[in-house]
């Protein structure tokens, strides 16, 4: 296959471009490839937000349409249309909590059913490379001092990470029969602008903005390997042009924390007292810990994080701040975030058996 740089033309399909991912790896395609073409196909889910991309959105070489991956159909006929040369799928429903509280139907027509769609698609057309976006949750709990591979066995314990895991097996079996091209990456947690609010870190940033406390699942010590999303989305990058056919890469960029860490330096950012934080009762089949082992990314596609974990994580509460409109709008959309903190008893640690 013939290598991309910064002067070739070619045509890239975002699924779920409107989300904290796809919407961060556009921006970014768009500033390095001044004759690409990008196609954004986006159901706008409660978390797909156009705000994310409106300084791109009259860029001539940016176009969007609205459509779901589970619609076999619209997305047929979008794929026709544009013709792809590369495909990134980061369309997908994502917050465990929602898996939970809410229901696991979407996550499966979504995560798994929109995953056979693209394929279906791919393997009948001339697609250079697809690549699949997805978690590290698929492989399950993590005892310390171990990592995952690439190799670890999938074992997830939420329905939400079941999904992911089902999409990423289909991926590996249509390479498998049919060689379809694409590749599966699993990344850690990520942080950074354009981050739907019901995640951890901007979740905690608006409570505090809002003088709330911050509620702890727990006793705070599940463990996540955190990563920047624009080091995330340099890393998809290479997966598109560079991966291997068939592979799986696993990216992360061995920032370990737990989320009481986490709650601490956003506390000391707001100079807010540790009493603000309220341990609530944990959440059903919350995995202690995730953590990347990221040797085969950085060793055959020459990938290595860039972003230094203080100084990025100061920068994205930074961001939020400065964009008071962007998060009003996001809440005028979409009401409260988490609805299910409702659910959510407080409890005493000491009378709390915590799994190790």
């Amino acid at each position: 296959m013939k290598s991309v740089n910064k002067k070739s033309s070619f045509k890239l399909f975002v699924a779920g471009g409107s989300g904290f991912i796809g919407s961060n790896f556009i921006r970014m395609m768009l500033a390095k490839y001044p004759e690409i073409q990008v196609l954004n196909f986006d159901k706008l889910t409660y978390s797909g937000n156009p705000d994310n991309l409106e300084m791109i959105a009259k860029d001539k070489r940016y176009s969007f349409v609205r459509g779901d991956v589970a619609d076999a159909t619209a997305l047929r006929r979008a794929f026709i249309s544009f013709s792809p040369d590369y495909i990134l799928n980061c369309a997908a429903e994502t917050h465990v909590d929602r898996s939970i509280h809410v229901g696991s139907e979407e996550f499966i027509k979504t995560n798994i059913g929109g995953v056979f769609n693209i394929l279906e698609l791919i393997k009948e057309s001339g697609v250079k490379k697809y690549v699949q976006v997805s978690t590290d949750e698929v492989y399950g709990s993590l005892p310390k001092p171990h990592l995952f591979t690439e190799t670890t066995p999938f074992a997830p314990n939420v329905p939400y990470s079941a999904t992911k895991a089902g999409g990423d097996l289909l991926c590996r079996a249509y390479y498998f029969t049919w060689k379809v091209p694409v590749v599966v990456t699993h990344c850690s947690n990520n942080y950074g602008p354009y981050q739907y609010p019901e995640k951890l870190i901007p979740f905690f940033i608006l409570r505090m903005l809002e003088n709330k406390t911050l509620p702890m699942y727990g006793d705070g010590k599940n463990v996540r390997d955190w990563i920047h999303v624009d080091d995330h989305c340099r890393a998809l990058a290479l997966c598109l042009f560079k991966g291997k056919p068939g592979e799986v890469y696993n990216i992360g960029a061995d920032n370990e924390m737990t989320n009481l860490q986490i709650a601490d330096l956003i506390l000391t950012y707001f100079k807010k007292p540790k009493s603000t934080i309220e341990f609530v009762a944990d959440r059903p089949g919350h995995d202690r810990r995730y953590a990347i082992d990221a040797r085969k990314i950085k060793r055959e596609l020459g990938w290595k994080p860039s972003k230094k974990f203080a100084a990025a994580f100061k920068e994205t509460i930074d961001w939020y701040l400065a964009n008071p409109q962007w998060i009003e709008r996001v809440r005028k959309k979409t009401g409260v975030f988490n609805p299910h903190i409702d659910l959510w008893k407080p409890h005493k640690l000491s009378n709390k058996k915590v799994k190790k």
